[in-house]
This record gives structure tokens, C-alpha cells and sequence, in this order.
């Protein structure tokens, strides 16, 4: 009888144990229903129990008897199989081996003369970053030394023999600038990239180029804030008021040029140390003006006096402004996309922008007039002898701050007017003179007296 005969005759059926949806727990709950009562207690596990193991017995026999039949067949494939796997490891291992000779030849050849390339490569490229790093540091020192001896030219002698060079704050502004352009670049592959690290770097900042810059902002602000081109008498001189002119230029300038840039767009600077000492300057005469003028308004004897040094102010802010309009931005090392239109290109335009006007004249009038209004109502509410002197001179109190604010709205005759500005200020103001502004000084005092 043939294996496939067995199979046909066998009554075990293979197609519900080789169904892909064959589950066990089924198939026993079958045999258990077909071999019992569901409705019988207890159920009789023997004869389903019984079939499975004859089941298996008759697998295990069919099994038997195929592997013995079909056993010369197994043995020679076997045999055939095992002869052929050696075969393959033989040439296996001469490929291996071939290929082992060839790595041991190219490691020869090219990894150890590349490892040894490379850690040449490795050396030259540190001592090449540490003569980088040699040289920007000597640069640095070097301009470190040159910013000393500038610093020193500012002012050179003792005593009476004590000269001042105001120039050479410029000079130093640009050597400041030019450590700056080092400094400030600090991305791998640039000139001031690891400078930070080194001790003689950090020494050059700590003791020589932070102190002197932060006195060269010192020296231009106090040559700002002590800008002036003559007095409520006018004693200054043409040379005395020159002098004056040339000293703000190069202050207002080293201030221009040192002014932070350092992570701020080019079109989005602006020249901070300069605005700030400009808007200081004028504070300041705005605050000693508010003052003196509300005391004088008290005591109206001292009006006149106060009056005059208030439009002498003004002749200095006046003054200051021209200079500044005049004076040309000088181009910023560290800003080459700078650009602005060339009637702007000057140091009085971000000023201007700051302070959200057209004129310091006109800012500086009416600042105090909105400041004036309330110590005017400060003095009438508080009555008595002052209030009623300012009450029955009100006419000539008003003529007087009118004059004033005229006369203060003048440009000093030792500053040359520029081109298209005339001895009334602003050369927008084509005919009409200060007239707001004196409306606004006038009315500030007047209005608030009542009748």
C-alpha cells in the first residue's frame, strides 16, 4: 500500500487540522458535544480524551512508517547537501582569505600612512588657528599701545602748561572701532575667534581699552554739557566761540563713532552715546530755565536777568544745532551698509528723529511752556504779593518773555548761519518767525493768571 493509499484510508481528518482557521479549543469543544449530553452531569471526558490520544498515536505511526520507507532517499540528500556546504566553505575560505591578505596589504598601504596624514593634519591645523590667534592677539596689543599713546595726546602738560588736543578723541574713537572689528568677531574662522580665552586679551580690556573708552565718553559728554557759545552778556569772542565749535564737533563725533553696534541691524542704529549726551545737554538747560523762570515769576524784580540767561540758552541750543546740521556723520567702520540721503547725512538728524520734532528751538520752547503752566498756578493759587504783582504786570511780563523768546531764537553772531538758515532759526519758518512759539511762552504765563 502507497503513502497517498494510507492517507486515503486513514480516518483521521487532515483537512480540518491543516484549515488556516484550525483553533484547539473548538475542536475539543466539538468532540466533547459530539460525545456527550450537554444536558449530563458531569460530562464524560474519557471518550474525547481517548480519540485524541489514539489521534496522535496514529500520527506518530504514519510518521513511523514514512521516515522508514523514505529513509535511503533522506540519507542520500543529506549526504548530497553536506558535501555540497563543504564544498562552498572551501571556497569560503580561500575567498576570506584572499580578502584578509588584501586588508592587511591595504592597511600597509594607505590606513596607517592615513592615520599617520592625519594626525600631521591634526598638528598643522592648531599651530595654524594658534598663529591665528598670535596674530590677532598682537594686533590687538599693538593697537592697545596706540590707544594709550592717543589717550595721553588729549591732554598733555601740567599746570599752567596743560594743553588739549580734542582731536585726538577722534583718533582714538577709531582705534576703539578697530579693536571693536576684532573683538566682536567672534564665529569659528574669525579674526577674534578664542580671543576671549587668553589672559593678555582679557588684561588689554580690563586695563586698557575699557577705561579709556569709558573716558573718552566721559571727556566728549562733559564737552557737550559744558557747550556754550557766549553768555546773557555776550563776552564770548569769535576764536573763543570757534574753539567751542571744534570741541563739540569732536565730541559729538568720538561719540557718534563709539556708540554700541554690536548685534543691532545697520538700518536699525542709531548713535545712542551721542543722542543721549544731546538730549542731557538740553535737559539740563531746559530744567535750570523751568527753574529760574518760575523764581523770577515769583519775584519779578530778577525777570529780566533770568530772562536774559534763558535766551542765551537757547543761542547755545540754537548754536549747537547748526553745528551738528553741518557736520557731516563720518562713515562707521563697523556699519558698511550704512546709508542714508545725503541732506540727512549729518549729526543733527538722530537727534531730531529722537526727539520727534523739527527743531530744538522750537522743543526747547515749548518743553518749558507745558512745564511753565503748572508753576504759574502753582504761584496764583498760592496768592499773597507775588500772585498779585504778576497779576498787574501781566502786560509787561508778557512783553518781556515775547522779547525773550525772539531774542533767544537768534543764532549767536560767532556762529556763521548755514546755507538757507537766516539769524530767525529754522529756515523752514519763511516769514512767519517764532510766532507759535512765542504764542505758546506767552500763553503758558498769561492764560493761566486769569483776570
Amino acid at each position: 500500500m502507497s503513502v497517498n493509499e494510507d492517507e486515503d484510508t486513514s480516518y483521521i481528518d487532515y483537512d480540518t487540522f491543516l484549515d488556516p482557521n484550525f483553533k484547539p479549543s473548538s475542536f475539543a469543544n466539538s468532540l466533547v458535544l459530539a460525545t456527550n449530553n450537554p444536558s449530563d452531569t458531569p460530562l464524560d471526558l474519557s471518550t474525547p480524551l481517548s480519540k485524541v490520544l489514539f489521534d496522535a498515536q496514529e500520527i506518530d505511526s504514519h510518521i513511523h512508517l514514512l521516515t522508514t520507507r523514505s529513509a535511503v532517499p533522506l540519507l542520500t540528500h543529506t549526504k548530497q547537501q553536506t558535501d555540497a556546504s563543504t564544498r562552498i566553505l572551501s571556497e569560503i575560505d580561500n575567498q576570506v582569505k584572499n580578502v584578509n591578505e588584501s586588508y592587511k596589504q591595504l592597511e600597509k598601504e594607505v590606513i596607517q600612512k592615513h592615520t599617520e596624514a592625519e594626525e600631521v593634519r591634526l598638528v598643522a591645523s592648531r599651530l595654524w588657528e594658534t598663529l591665528k590667534l598670535g596674530r590677532s592677539l598682537a594686533r590687538c596689543l599693538q593697537l592697545g599701545r596706540q590707544l594709550e599713546v592717543q589717550h595721553a595726546e588729549i591732554s598733555s602738560g601740567t599746570g599752567n602748561n596743560k594743553k588739549e588736543d580734542h582731536r585726538a578723541l577722534i583718533r582714538c574713537a577709531h582705534t576703539i572701532l578697530s579693536l571693536r572689528e576684532i573683538t566682536e568677531k567672534r564665529a569659528p574662522g574669525e579674526e577674534g575667534h578664542g580671543l576671549e580665552k587668553v589672559e593678555a586679551m582679557r588684561s588689554l580690556q580690563d586695563n586698557v581699552s575699557g577705561p579709556i573708552e569709558r573716558s573718552i565718553k566721559t571727556t566728549s559728554d562733559q564737552i557737550i554739557r559744558e557747550f556754550s557759545v557766549g553768555s546773557a552778556s555776550g563776552t564770548a569772542t569769535f576764536a573763543q566761540s570757534e574753539e567751542a565749535k571744534a570741541r563739540t564737533i569732536s565730541a559729538a563725533m568720538t561719540l557718534y563713532l563709539i556708540s554700541p553696534t554690536f548685534g543691532v541691524k545697520p538700518d536699525k542704529w542709531t548713535p545712542q552715546l551721542l543722542v543721549q549726551a544731546l538730549e542731557v545737554y538740553l535737559r539740563n538747560a531746559l530744567q535750570s530755565s523751568i527753574a529760574s523762570l518760575a523764581r523770577s515769576l515769583s519775584t519779578l524784580p530778577s525777570l529780566d536777568r533770568t530772562l536774559a540767561e534763558v535766551s542765551a540758552r537757547c543761542q547755545n541750543i540754537i548754536a549747537l544745532e547748526t553745528i551738528l546740521e553741518v557736520t557731516k556723520a563720518p562713515p562707521h567702520p563697523l556699519l558698511p551698509s550704512q546709508k542714508h540721503a545725503s541732506e540727512k547725512n549729518n549729526l543733527l538728524q538722530p537727534l531730531l528723529a529722537y526727539l520727534e520734532t523739527g527743531s530744538l528751538a522750537s522743543y526747547f520752547w515749548r518743553s518749558m511752556a507745558s512745564s511753565l503752566d503748572a508753576r504759574v498756578q502753582e504761584i496764583i493759587n498760592r496768592g499773597g504779593v507775588s500772585a498779585r504783582t504778576l497779576k498787574t504786570n501781566r502786560n509787561a511780563v508778557g512783553d518781556a518773555i515775547r522779547e525773550c523768546v525772539v531774542r533767544g531764537s537768534q543764532l549767536p553772531s560767532t556762529v556763521a548761519p548755514t546755507k538757507g538758515r537766516g539769524t530767525k532759526g529754522d529756515p523752514d519758518r519763511s516769514g512767519g518767525g517764532w510766532d507759535r512759539e512765542v504764542a505758546v511762552m506767552v500763553g503758558s504765563v498769561i492764560n493761566n493768571l486769569g483776570r
